[in-house]
């Protein structure tokens, strides 16, 4: 028994509070090492001979560990419990709180041996929006999506063409009226929720040099047009989640212009990390001298806010605020989320839930995430470390399809389970290349990939112009104005499918997931809730045979399911 790979820590997502009589439980394991772990539980006030047991079940296989699971039952909303790990020799050993002990009657009625649960708070059982399992979210670059007000477009604006390949300082008129001009569309396709890159006040096309958090880019429309499309969007059941740029501001702000103009005796001058004045010129920081002042990456026009200065905190925080009090907007995406410190994030989040309990915040973190998701800083993250992983299976062969079970497995493993079905995920993105493009223009790849998403825990999102066919190269070429000629279209007719089927099937929203490779090289990805279904993905550069009942698929023809092909069958 390889004691040295057997991992579990209480109040983590090893163990974790579903509801206040329910505990679930994980315990990861040397692959192929263990077989079997019972848990042995009661209340803490109870004896220990008056243990009830459950055998954990063994949930997957990651790279290097098996992860094992159970849910155990806490009436008096209090538990301990400790672990009977047999291996595959039939050899036995007593997990607990104080480590291993040898197995024996004495050794499994020691109370110092049970991993305690002092009480099931209700504030310990890191909630997560119940709406957002279930949302399907539409991201909008606002200036690419559509043009329904021609009076508001900036000047020198390009013609609306979708073939066109944007400069970074390129205008194309898109503005808020032609959001709510294709509402409708919007929910004819199936999404749910409307994630916007940022629309406020600000020189450039994509808007992350903010200008005035409070007012709507006029070249957008205005505050009052804003509320219209809230309104109308709620109206059609639309979630509307905006972009939250509290990491920097922009540099013709009127607090960073009063630094540059004042230097160090400006009243905001405690509102930035300044190095040294003046500010300007800016240099980039060498090896033998510092910047004048920190920025996001090095991109002078974005200086870093101070998040530490109360009077920054109750100026971010007054602005989360507002469009939640007067707007009601349902969601907050967190721009370079992990360059905020984390004491912020809390007083954010406290400030929002107590506005609305249900509110969803979303960080945008392409790194493992465990310090920000505890519950009490934000609901999930955009889930790129999870999604990259699948983009390097189906487009770049980078994993096989085993080494990616695997990685999906571990990565599962790093939050709780309602964390993860809160997660955000995504194949592109304002920030990254279009799928179809990393996919080598290949279009039934890039929509096996996305089918494969679609059926993953967490909220899926779709990138503006993805249900078109639509490509593009990394930023700025991913953001070309949407392409409105190939709505109807097969690969429309695709994306419009896969989403209605996940719309009804509750369980691709709450279930628990088990995914495996068949022996025949399947892909198998099974969901289990109200209902069990099973998706089987073909990433080989051959035909596999298939005898599944599908009732949603591509590429599966005379009982073989072709390279490129899934299948998904309700079992």
């Amino acid at each position: 028994m390889q004691l040295a790979a057997i991992h579990h820590r209480t109040e983590s997502e090893d163990c974790f509070v579903i509801d206040n009589e329910h505990v679930r439980i994980r315990v990861h394991t040397a692959k192929n090492d263990i077989k079997q772990i019972v848990a042995h539980y009661t209340d803490n006030y109870m004896p220990t001979e008056s243990d009830r047991t459950v055998e954990l079940t063994k949930i997957g296989e990651g790279q290097v560990s098996d992860h094992w699971a159970a849910t155990l039952q806490a009436p008096y909303h209090r538990l301990k419990y400790t672990l009977e790990i047999t291996d595959q020799t039939g050899a036995k050993v007593i997990y607990g709180d104080r480590g291993f002990s040898d197995f024996n009657e004495s050794n499994l009625l020691a109370d110092s041996s049970y991993f305690k649960v002092p009480y099931l708070h209700e504030i310990d059982m890191t909630k997560t929006p119940s709406w957002v399992q279930d949302t399907v979210w539409y991201q909008i670059f606002p200036e690419r999506f559509a043009n329904g007000d021609k009076s508001n477009d900036p000047e020198n604006v390009k013609p609306w063409n979708a073939t066109d390949h944007p400069g970074r300082e390129d205008f194309y008129g898109g503005d808020l009226q032609g959001v709510i001009d294709h509402l409708d569309y919007l929910k004819e396709l199936g999404v749910s929720g409307i994630y916007f890159c940022p629309v406020f006040k600000a020189p450039s096309n994509h808007k992350y040099d903010t200008i005035d958090y409070l007012e709507i880019d006029p070249h957008f429309g205005d505050k009052d047009l804003f509320a219209k499309l809230v309104n109308e969007a709620h109206k059609r059941g639309l979630k509307i989640m905006l972009d939250a740029v509290f990491n920097h501001i922009g540099a013709e702000s009127m607090q960073w212009q009063d630094v540059v103009e004042n230097g160090e005796k400006s009243r905001f001058a405690d509102w930035f990390h300044i190095n040294s004045f003046p500010v300007e010129p800016y240099q980039a920081p060498t090896d033998k001298r510092k910047a004048p002042y920190e920025t996001f990456a090095f991109e002078k026009s974005m200086p870093k806010l101070n998040t530490a200065n109360p009077e920054v905190q109750d100026y971010l925080l007054n602005i989360a605020t507002y469009w939640v009090k007067y707007f009601d907007i349902d969601a907050w995406r967190l721009d370079v989320a992990n360059e905020v410190d984390h004491h912020f994030w809390q007083k954010f989040h406290d400030a929002l839930v107590a506005i609305k309990p249900d509110f969803y915040i979303v960080g945008e973190i392409w790194h493992s995430a465990r310090p920000w998701l505890n519950g009490d800083q934000f609901s999930g993250v955009m889930n790129y470390p999870y999604t990259l992983q699948i983009e390097d299976h189906f487009f770049h062969k980078r994993l096989s399809a085993k080494d990616l079970v695997e990685h999906l497995t571990d990565q599962l493993m790093l939050y709780r389970d309602n964390t993860n079905h809160a997660m955000m995920n995504m194949l592109d993105s304002h920030d990254t290349a279009r799928i179809l493009t990393v996919a080598g223009e290949n279009q039934a790849l890039a929509l096996q990939a996305l089918a494969f998403m679609l059926v993953q825990p967490g909220s899926p999102c779709i990138y503006y112009g993805t249900e078109m066919g639509m490509s593009g190269d990394n930023d700025p070429d991913c953001r070309k104005p949407m392409d409105w000629s190939k709505q109807g279209s097969p690969v429309w007719e695709m994306v419009h499918s896969l989403i209605a089927f996940r719309n009804e099937h509750a369980t691709l929203g709450h279930g628990e997931i088990v995914m495996s490779v068949t022996e025949n090289d399947l892909i198998k990805v099974k969901r289990v809730g109200k209902e069990s279904i099973c998706a089987y993905f073909n990433t080989t550069d051959h035909a596999i045979e298939f005898s599944g009942e599908a009732v949603l698929s591509q590429n599966l023809t005379a009982e073989k399911l072709e390279s490129n092909g899934f299948a998904f069958v309700i079992e």
